[in-house]
């Protein structure tokens, strides 16, 4: 018996596997027929497809609130050590706070949250 038999089972054992977990949802797929637009959110009548592309003006406000989630992200352990710390670490989220208000306030100044 040489040394690679077990590796080229344990091949075999993966690849029978991995054709097995594709053909059975091969075959327990269900048959996709098209969207047909049906009343959502309230039973309103949707103004546009789903699947419809959102203006540009959304992705600088969607940038804000990315950065904002993130500095949320950094606080909630930055709160759970800061009596540990002391001082340091008030000094360095009011920092980090400063650098994220600073490009704010640059991005308003470039205007990009004026809508027209």
């Amino acid at each position: 018996m040489s040394a690679w038999e077990p590796v080229l089972v344990l091949l075999g054992v993966v690849a029978a596997g991995v054709a097995l977990l594709y053909g059975g949802g091969a075959w327990l797929a269900v048959v996709r027929r098209p969207l047909v637009a049906e009343p959502f959110s309230g039973g309103l009548a949707p103004r546009e497809h789903a699947f419809s592309r959102y203006h540009a003006r959304w992705y600088p406000i969607t940038m804000v609130f990315l950065a904002f989630d993130m500095e949320m992200l950094f606080m909630y352990p930055w709160a759970t050590v800061v009596v540990d710390v002391g001082t340091s670490a008030v000094v360095e989220m009011f920092l980090f706070l400063g650098i994220l208000f600073a490009a704010v306030g640059y991005a308003w100044r470039e205007g990009a949250f004026r809508w027209a």
